[in-house]
């Protein structure tokens, strides 16, 4: 069986996912059969498996840093807000139910055997479980209930760090707060770690002896805060990406300005926003998270992206006249671009005949794409390939090789459209079909086009032909590839790994696990 180490926080925020997924890599350079484990996420944004599941992406990014496939035992329940109608609830990667928060609470019992389970088929597979906390370990109202903190720790056996952030304030605060809140659970915290540290050491150290001298821990690590990590986010909670700004950028040893303004709107139930990463560190783009109509309709392409409630989204977007917005961006010849939900927004009608996500049983679509969607009751989660159609091939200049047309990326919806479809040709990886077995997903109208699939733009030719469209219309000469977004990723998760290394006691924690 595997050895176990916990990471827990004073609260939302504090660094957990990051502090486990340097982890992951520290443990994996050094030999360690490591992987790592959440027993309860909430999270929009998530990540599908190999075989459809779905799982918080957090644990995703951890499974990439020790470098082994993600599976939906990492994170056997994912919550998923939907607004008004509670939480979806998600078990071992499929739709368990949708419950509101104290239904929720009452079945919480009864997902802990899923939990176990998972926990100890990955225990016979590892040699060590990194399992990270959620929130606080230390809220009395939930604590009789909680699946995922102390009661983890105690089944696995695992010695806990207790993470604090001081970049809030009041860490010394927390950290002490937490401990005696715990009471008899608190044996189980061996040790403290301070994350995003921007402040003197000299000062600081007068505090890290009084917490030691009062609680019988020490802090085995003051993390300097972490500027720029450009890794994916795990929750919109947390991000704020008003606007991007980089200035002259080098591109193959030549500086480049930010010439092409991409906006994406900014939904209420936004979801799985790291689609639009990639084009964040293209070097010529300016993104931006907005819901004004002037940043709309004065943009060179507009992303409409997923969202976790579209009947909702979709009438906040009418209420706050955007719909319009959209349609004059278009009339301008705006490119319009949207992605999953974002792309059924875009269509003409969306029928909820058994109430999914709304008690209404059609709502008019934007209408810029010729598309229909009915939500059914059943979910398509799955990895795709994608063939991109003729049209679309040739109308980005995408057709000088199969590696050009030859996409990946992944399918996470509800609902199923239909109408005029036809841009790309996908083979659901999930289903185990063979390459003749596919089915065609997204719509085109003149410059506006909408598909199922996340994840096209870290298809680093893709994702720089859509600019390139952009900077064409615009007269500018179009740039060859700038970067690669999975050695990006690679890099940072090496650089995070590294700094975190150097700033914790790695032969404390070493001891701890032995």
């Amino acid at each position: 069986m595997a050895k176990a180490l916990m990471i827990q926080a004073t609260g939302s925020g504090a660094g957990k996912s990051i502090l486990v997924t340097a982890l992951c890599r520290i443990f994996n350079n050094s030999g360690v059969r490591v992987t790592p484990f959440k027993a309860q996420n909430m999270a929009l944004n998530s990540y599908i498996t190999k075989e459809g599941g779905e799982i918080g992406r957090a644990q995703a990014l951890q499974a990439e840093a020790a470098r082994i496939e993600p599976a939906v035992d990492m994170n056997p329940v994912l919550l998923k807000a939907s607004g008004e109608r509670g939480c979806q609830v998600i078990v071992h990667g499929k739709v368990f139910g949708n419950y509101k928060a104290r239904e929720y609470y009452c079945l919480k019992e009864s997902l802990w055997p899923y939990v176990k389970e998972s926990f100890d088929r990955l225990s016979k597979q590892y040699d060590l479980v990194i399992m990270e906390g959620a929130g606080s370990p230390a809220e009395i109202n939930l604590r009789d209930s909680d699946i995922v903190n102390m009661r983890m720790a105690k089944y696995a056996k695992a010695p806990v760090l207790l993470v604090g952030d001081i970049d809030r304030g009041g860490v010394f605060a927390s950290l002490y707060g937490t401990l005696k809140l715990l009471g008899r659970d608190s044996r189980y915290i061996k040790a403290f770690v301070i994350n995003k540290f921007r402040g003197d050491m000299e000062i600081l150290k007068p505090g890290l002896e009084m917490i030691e001298k009062r609680t019988g821990r020490s802090v085995i690590g003051v993390i300097p805060y972490m500027k720029d990590i450009m890794l994916p986010e795990e929750d919109s909670l947390f991000f704020d990406r008003s606007i991007h700004v980089k200035e002259g950028t080098p591109c193959h040893g030549e500086p480049v300005e930010p010439s092409i303004k991409i906006v994406v709107l900014r939904l209420r139930y936004i979801s799985n926003f790291t689609d639009l990463d990639p084009l964040f560190y293209e070097p010529d783009v300016e993104l931006l998270y907005s819901a004004n109509p002037s940043d709309i309709e004065n943009a060179d392409i507009v992303i409409v992206p997923g969202t976790k409630n579209t009947v909702k989204d979709l009438l906040l977007l009418k209420q706050q006249g955007l719909d319009q917005s959209l349609k004059r961006a278009s009339e301008k010849g705006v490119m319009i671009i949207g992605i999953c939900g974002g792309y059924q927004i875009l269509g003409k009608k969306i029928y909820d005949p058994y109430h999914v996500e709304s008690h209404f049983d059609e709502v008019e679509g934007i209408g810029l794409l010729d598309i229909k969607t009915v939500f059914n009751t059943s979910k398509i989660t799955s990895q795709v390939e994608a063939e991109m159609s003729p049209v679309m091939a040739s109308t980005f200049q995408l057709y000088e090789s199969a590696e050009r047309t030859s996409l990946k990326g992944y399918e996470i919806h509800m609902g199923r459209t239909t109408g005029d479809i036809g841009l790309f040709r996908i083979t659901r990886m999930a289903d185990h079909q063979s390459i003749s077995s596919y089915e065609m997903d997204g719509s085109i109208n003149g410059n506006c086009w909408g598909t199922y699939i996340h994840g096209l733009f870290e298809n680093d030719h893709f994702r720089r032909a859509i600019i390139n469209s952009a900077r064409v219309k615009k007269g500018l000469k179009p740039l060859g590839l700038t970067y690669s977004y999975s050695d990006l990723k690679e890099e940072m998760i090496e650089s995070v790994s590294r700094h975190v290394e150097k700033h914790l006691d790695m032969s404390f924690i070493w001891r701890l696990i032995s």
